[in-house]
């Protein structure tokens, strides 16, 4: 396919034809445009620094979620206002019934409720709605280690898995939150992502011809089993060489130098799962919802594969969840007071709503194509405000608020901030205010992730330990970034990040936590408008992008 011609899809579109058109320009003329969005717009869907996100989010980045019809409310499964009440019961309930109905929303009346457990919304096309963050409060009393235990952790020693997973709202098929309760009597690692801890849960449904990140579509050996709107797993394998590991980091002597065989953990993510919808299927040829994220080559054994069921079409909107306060723990020995997390969850969303006295925000696990709106964390300090692991994929973060703690730090903990790792990819974090944190690129070899027009102090550290392999791949992109205590640590990326752009931040300098490139040799970087972030335009890499004129939606 010709990369200046965009295959774009409408919801519509999906059931029915698509049509490819030319690209021109957007949201900023040439005139006033940064010159790396000059360069962009030629080449958007493989430029070497800058990677193509405009259809990240929910419903490729919808500005409305889908409004469904009431069909429960809480109160007449029993929950009460009282702050006393436990009203998990019921509210579990009323997600049920919404679930054997087909779908719909279920409503939660102004008030604060009691629940002393996990609220599992794990029926597709179930909205769970408040009456707003400022008027719906759900007040946890328990955590996740009270409420599900522990058990063997993936890292082994004495860390606590809830650092890293699981929420006391917790989006996820009833799948895997089956799997959850069998793992834990195991003791085994009990997060699986799309293909289960041992990769076992799929079939394949074809192979993928060899194709170039950023082409629409895609050749297939049998495409009897595809149909347009299905969800599946673009699959590939890494070979004896990580080829596929330097492929995530651009290529090149640096990551062809770098010794691959001792990141374990690192190496455990792969192989790489990307979920993507079809679009259309004409014969042997199929159009996806999204351009390649990657290559395709054929010593990675590229296929299309099923998964477990995805959660789908689900939301949580209108409310705050408050957890009992009690001192944030030390590092990795969180107890799991943890707010609303997605996992293998797809064209979800979360909107207006705010998560106090957490270890650990908003969470994504293996999720992908899902939107966080209007999102704030408060209270007494988080571990991970924000977390994006296990191959999380086409997010959308936008318009967060991560306040200033109200409570000292105590001895021992450490705070994050807005958290990717674990291959995850094609991620954005937008219009964000972080007056605590940092970019937390935890390791495990992330790429092609975009931040923009956000304001950071940047006092938080990031985490990852050696196994885990490089902080960055190619591609990753931070775009107006306003830092407004001088700190370069993870913001300033061009002496860092391979295949990277800087572009638009304040001038910075390092101190504290102190980072070295993991590749030797040219990064093939770039850094424009430092010290200028009110000269870039345009302001928002994401908007721009999703601006530009010639993809149909």
């Amino acid at each position: 396919m010709d990369e200046f011609n965009v295959m774009g899809m409408t919801r519509r579109s999906l059931l029915g034809s698509a049509a490819a058109v030319a690209l021109t320009a957007g949201t900023a003329s040439a005139a006033q445009a940064t010159p790396l969005w000059r360069e962009y717009r030629r080449t958007p869907f493989t430029h070497p620094q800058v990677p193509y996100v405009g259809r990240a989010g929910c419903h490729t980045g919808a500005e409305r979620f889908p409004r469904r019809r009431v069909v429960a409310d809480i109160l007449d499964f029993g929950a009460v206002a009282d702050g006393s009440t436990d009203s998990a019961p019921a509210i579990n309930r009323a997600i049920a019934a919404a679930g054997r109905a087909g779908g719909g929303t279920v409503t939660i009346p102004p008030g604060t409720f009691r629940i002393d457990d996990v609220i599992r919304v794990d029926r597709s096309n179930v909205t769970l709605k408040g009456a707003g963050s400022s008027r719906t409060t759900l007040y946890a009393t328990k955590n996740l280690t009270e409420l599900i235990g522990t058990y063997g952790s993936r890292y082994g020693g004495d860390k606590s898995s809830w650092s890293w997973a699981g929420g006391l709202i917790w989006l996820a098929p009833r799948a895997r939150w089956e799997s959850l309760v069998a793992a834990i009597r195991a003791r085994a690692w009990p997060f699986e992502g799309w293909t289960g801890n041992r990769r076992d849960e799929w079939r394949t449904l074809t192979t993928v011809a060899p194709a170039r990140r950023g082409a629409w579509r895609v050749r297939v050996a049998d495409a009897s089993a595809l149909r347009p709107g299905a969800l599946v797993l673009l699959r590939l394998a890494d070979d004896g060489d990580h080829t596929l590991l330097e492929h995530m980091c651009g290529g090149g002597p640096g990551p062809e130098g770098y010794f691959w065989d001792d990141k374990t953990k690192l190496t455990s993510y792969v192989p790489y799962e990307w979920p993507v919808r079809i679009a259309r299927v004409r014969g042997c040829e199929v159009t996806l919802e999204r351009p390649l994220p990657l290559d395709v080559r054929a010593e990675w054994q590229p296929q299309l594969t099923t998964h477990v069921p995805e959660l789908t079409g689900a939301g949580v909107e209108g409310l705050t969840l408050e957890a009992v306060e009690t001192p944030q723990q030390p590092h990795l020995l969180d107890k799991g007071h943890n707010g609303v997390v997605l996992q293998c969850a797809y064209d979800c969303w979360v909107d207006d709503v705010t998560v106090r006295h957490a270890d650990n925000g908003f969470g994504l696990v293996a999720a992908s194509a899902c939107t966080l709106r209007r999102t704030r964390v408060a209270g007494r300090g988080s571990h991970h405000p924000y977390f994006c692991r296990e191959g999380s994929h086409d997010n959308l973060v936008e318009d967060f608020t991560i306040e200033e703690r109200t409570s000292p730090a105590p001895p021992g903990t450490q705070l994050h901030g807005i958290n990717v790792e674990g291959l995850s990819s094609f991620n954005v974090w937008s219009r964000g205010d972080m007056r605590m944190g940092t970019f937390d690129s935890h390791r495990g070899l992330p790429f092609a992730n975009v931040r923009t027009d956000i304001t950071v102090n940047n006092n938080g550290r990031h985490g990852g330990d050696a196994s885990a392999g490089p902080l960055f791949g190619a591609r990753f992109t931070h775009w107006n970034i306003r830092v407004t205590n001088g700190r370069a640590g993870l913001v300033r990326i061009d002496g860092l990040a391979p295949y990277s752009a800087t572009v638009g931040i304040d001038e910075v300098r390092e101190f504290d936590q102190i980072d070295v490139p993991d590749f030797a040799g040219d990064l093939h970087t770039r850094l424009e408008l430092y010290g200028s972030p009110g000269a870039v335009r345009p302001r928002n890499l994401y908007e721009a992008q999703r601006g530009l004129k010639g993809v149909v939606r």
